[in-house]
């Protein structure tokens, strides 16, 4: 491509959302990045954006440029450490995702790693939605479940959580503990709103639980610990969540089969990257000494 200034541009838009973010970004005036995006779709002869009341969408073709555009970005940036000595510098953006569930445990980790490394600017995207790697949306993600299989990813073991049935003190006064499995149908279970979760622990409460004992539904997991707190029945928690809240009860220690594996993936583009290798080492070193 003859113009490396177009490319940046679309990749700053693509990742902004807007032309006004873009420009701030790249400190150019709106127009620019405007003239910019026109050059660049005529030369192509394809559109890169839709564009909307609320800014700029990629397109498919939009999302290939963007991810082209990332790597070869990070690939720069790396050179240039290079050619000036300073290959082992850590700076420049670093985006990371994973579900919301692990935010309280992952955002500390990030927070530490950028103490040590303070020209990195941290950008931690959480949510159900699977970032695509391929298309430039993240540097690391943290994937919860069966190891993942996208194409052209890296995909290293970080840990798996034990997770056990905890309940509130309160509803253990009211309800008792269990017994054995004759004791489902009697007590009050935290639970999904619908049964395609593929947690291994809900699939074994769906299997296992009647579902008229099924009488708190949720779809957010800082919910399922909000009502397992607040007493709503017995629920799935992560073992270092549950330490977390002196108030609950044990009901089922963790059991092997509803471990919730952790996985650290990474783009093969992107992998090599100092700045992906020294955050991957970090997270994988306080992982070992217990921080996750």
């Amino acid at each position: 491509m003859d113009n490396w200034d177009e490319i940046r541009t679309a990749y700053q838009v693509a990742r902004m959302g807007t032309v006004s973010g873009a420009a701030d970004v790249l400190g150019v005036h709106h127009a620019t990045v405007i003239r910019h995006i026109d050059a660049l779709e005529g030369r192509l002869g394809v559109k890169l954006f839709q564009r909307h009341a609320r800014g700029y969408t990629a397109t498919e073709a939009g999302n290939d440029l963007l991810r082209v555009a990332q790597a070869t970005d990070d690939q720069f940036s790396q050179l240039a450490g290079r050619i000036k000595g300073r290959g082992a510098d850590v700076s420049g953006e670093l985006v990371v995702t994973s579900l919301v569930s692990l935010a309280g445990k992952i955002a500390p980790i990030l927070a530490a790693f950028q103490q040590k490394h303070k020209e990195v600017s941290v950008r931690y995207l959480t949510g159900d939605r699977l970032f695509r790697l391929e298309y430039g949306e993240a540097h690391v993600a943290i994937r919860a479940g069966v190891a993942p299989e996208q194409p052209d990813n890296v995909v290293q073991p970080l840990i798996e959580l034990p997770v056990g049935a905890y309940a509130s003190k309160a509803y253990v006064a009211e309800y008792g503990v269990i017994k054995d499995q004759g004791d489902y149908a009697r007590h009050r279970f935290v639970g999904t709103e619908t049964r395609e979760s593929r947690a291994p622990y809900y699939q074994w409460m769906h299997d296992n639980v009647p579902d008229t004992s099924i009488t708190f539904r949720c779809t957010d997991p800082r919910a399922v610990v909000a009502a397992v707190v607040a007493g709503a029945g017995i629920g799935f928690l992560s073992q270092s969540t549950a330490a977390g809240y002196p108030d609950l009860v044990e009901i089922h220690a963790p059991r092997p089969e509803w471990s919730a594996p952790l996985w650290l993936v990474t783009h093969v583009d992107l992998h090599r990257t100092t700045k992906v290798q020294a955050l991957l080492r970090f997270i994988k070193k306080q992982t070992a000494e217990g921080q996750l």
